[in-house]
C-alpha cells in the first residue's frame, strides 16, 4: 500500500482516483500509485469531494475535519491531506479495507 502514501509526522498525503456516480461508496484498492475510491455522489457542486472525505474519515475512524483535498478539486485525480494520524495507521486502515473487499470477491 505504501506506493502512493507519503507523509511526515504531522501530515499524510494520499493520491486518490475518484469514480463518481458509482453504485456504492467503497475503497476499491490501488490503481497505479493512487487509491481508487468509488462514491455515489455526482461530480457537481463538490458533492463527490464531500463523499470522498466522508468515506476516508469513516475508514480511518477520524473526524472529517482532519481531511482536506490538497489538489485536484475539479479532477478525478486528487491528493488528500490527512492530519493527526501517522502514516502506518493510514496504511494499515486502507490495507484492512482492501483485504476485506478482496475476501468478498
Amino acid at each position: 500500500m505504501s506506493g502512493g502514501v507519503a507523509g511526515d509526522p504531522d501530515d499524510v498525503l494520499v493520491p486518490v482516483s475518484v469514480v463518481p456516480r458509482a453504485a456504492r461508496n467503497e475503497i476499491v484498492g490501488m490503481q497505479g500509485d493512487a487509491l481508487k475510491i468509488r462514491v455515489t455522489a455526482p461530480p457537481v457542486d463538490g458533492a463527490a469531494n464531500a463523499a470522498l472525505i466522508a468515506v476516508l474519515a469513516e475508514v480511518l475512524g477520524i473526524p472529517r475535519s482532519q481531511l482536506a483535498i490538497r489538489s485536484g478539486h475539479n479532477s478525478r485525480r486528487k491528493v488528500v491531506r490527512i492530519t493527526g494520524v501517522d502514516r502506518p495507521r493510514v496504511e494499515a486502515s486502507i490495507a484492512a479495507v482492501c483485504a476485506a473487499r478482496n475476501r468478498r470477491t
